[in-house]
């Protein structure tokens, strides 16, 4: 991989920076050729990441990341998708494509910059924002109770789901590398301090809570594990399920179809 040539517009310090390293690092670990990787995003600071890495990429709608993955990976499966937002892209605008990507299943990876503001449009409660904490336009604090990602997404039964922290970068390369081996839906919820506009949830914050996990074999102790928040946090791969199936996509369509194998598909499907 080859650093980007273009400016960052991130603020310095932002974690997604952090997180651009070790997203690049695993994927130069894992020696996969840039164009065997597509990268999707929708609209926030955490979705600018695919234009600052050198791979194919495309760039959606605000909430719209998965959609896109889901139509690369099922036209192109042979390649590499990682789909990457922020919390509010990912679980706000995008929060009913999370769960119906969850159920399809298919090899798809799922990295989402949590950091618990909407940071684009200056600093507004997000889905994961804690309830009673104060920003611009909720000045008497955030009256909702805040969405639990992944707890929802072991609830929805997605075999492979973990949490990272920007400042653990190492480890955050080795949970997104395996979750790229993984085959079928893997979910990251990465923790990452956004330090102009969220001056609650900082690195030291996290730092005093975070601990490192393995991963559980049940589901509903890995739901406990998940809940465990905001005193203890824990990072690390939550929930793996290697025997659930992945759709199979390869068999639905023939991947060098010629026209009039195409033409026959349109009148069949033509009403």
């Amino acid at each position: 991989m080859t650093n980007t040539p273009y400016d960052i517009a991130w603020c310095p310090g932002c974690g997604n920076f952090a997180i651009r390293g070790a997203l690049e690092e695993a994927l130069s670990d894992l020696a996969i050729p840039p164009q065997q990787i597509v990268l999707t995003s929708g609209i926030g600071q955490g979705a600018k990441m695919p234009q600052y890495l050198n791979t194919n990429y495309f760039n959606g709608l605000h909430g719209r990341s998965l959609p896109l993955a889901v139509g690369i990976k099922l036209a192109r499966p042979e390649l590499v998708v990682i789909a990457v937002s922020g919390d509010g892209c990912m679980y706000g605008e995008g929060g009913n494509h999370f769960l119906h990507t969850i159920r399809k299943n298919l090899d798809i990876t799922i990295l989402i910059t949590n950091n618990q503001v909407y940071g684009l449009t200056k600093g507004q409660s997000s889905p994961t924002t804690d309830r009673g904490v104060r920003n611009p336009l909720d000045p008497l604090g955030n009256p909702n109770e805040p969405l639990h990602p992944l707890t929802l997404a072991i609830a929805m039964g997605a075999p492979f789901v973990a949490r990272g922290f920007a400042r653990e970068k190492d480890h955050l390369k080795d949970l997104i590398k395996e979750a790229i081996r993984f085959e079928g839906t893997a979910v990251i919820d990465i923790l990452q301090p956004c330090v102009t506009f969220n001056k609650i949830n900082t690195y030291q914050w996290y730092a005093d809570r975070v601990y490192q996990i393995e991963p559980a074999a049940d589901r509903f102790e890995a739901i406990q594990t998940a809940e465990s928040w905001p005193d203890r946090i824990a990072i690390g791969i939550l929930y793996r399920d290697s025997n659930r199936p992945t759709r199979e996509i390869r068999n639905l369509f023939p991947l060098h179809a010629g026209q009039k194998d195409v033409e026959k598909l349109l009148k069949r499907y033509h009403t």
